[in-house]
């Protein structure tokens, strides 16, 4: 057998086992429609995983007026319970824990028991020191 017949019959071999191959591919795509997981199109992107209809999360405010609100009744009423605050406030108790949970955070009140008490702020002193106060001004 010579170099050309050899590559003829290489050829001719490819070929139908490339026929084979597209009627074997076409069986595979139609048994995949009958299933329901149809073909897009090119260049289609792939359809997105369902994400919530909100878009991004709200960051929580910091203006404090309910913190301001809840620290101020409990400094008037020492031991106060978050149903109490919460009733005086106008607003659920579960929001109220949410509330004070911060202000435990931060250091203004702590929890005894069941209620709130507020911690004393301590005042700062500024003596003016680190200010650039003292020798070096004109």
């Amino acid at each position: 057998m010579t170099t050309s017949e050899a590559v003829d019959k290489a050829r001719a071999l490819l070929e139908e086992r490339r026929s084979e191959l597209k009627r074997e591919l076409a069986q595979i795509e139609q048994a995949l429609s009958g299933l329901g997981g149809g073909r897009r199109g090119s260049g289609r992107p792939r359809g997105s995983a369902s994400k919530p209809a909100g878009g991004k999360r709200r960051r929580r405010r910091r203006d404090g007026t309910r913190a301001d609100h809840a620290h101020k009744y409990v400094s008037a009423h020492p031991g106060a319970t978050a149903s109490e605050i919460a009733s005086s406030m106008g607003i659920k108790p579960n929001y109220v824990y949410r509330v004070m949970a911060e202000l435990e955070k931060d250091g203004r009140v702590r929890k005894d028991g069941k209620g709130y008490r507020a911690i004393a702020e301590l005042a700062v002193i500024d003596d003016g020191a680190g200010e650039g106060g003292g020798a070096g001004q004109a």
